[in-house]
């Protein structure tokens, strides 16, 4: 699969699972359940999503690297 792809969706799975136990502790205000998941999972994915972040990274100066030669 295609590592932006990867990435995004993890990205995005970090978010529903920071949301929905942030519910469940008892976050009910949507303004704050919101910013604090986007907050926790931010840093969730700093930690965690390296080496996707890094496939990501690769992939993209790969495409600049072929880019430039034509």
């Amino acid at each position: 699969m295609h590592p932006v792809v990867v990435y995004t969706l993890s990205r995005l799975g970090l978010f529903a699972v920071a949301l929905a136990v942030l519910y469940l502790v008892g976050v009910r205000n949507a303004y704050v359940l919101f910013a604090l998941a986007f907050l926790i999972s931010g840093v969730a994915s700093y930690v965690l999503l390296s080496k996707q972040r890094d496939a990501v990274s690769e992939r993209i100066a790969r495409n600049r690297r072929g880019a430039g030669e034509n």
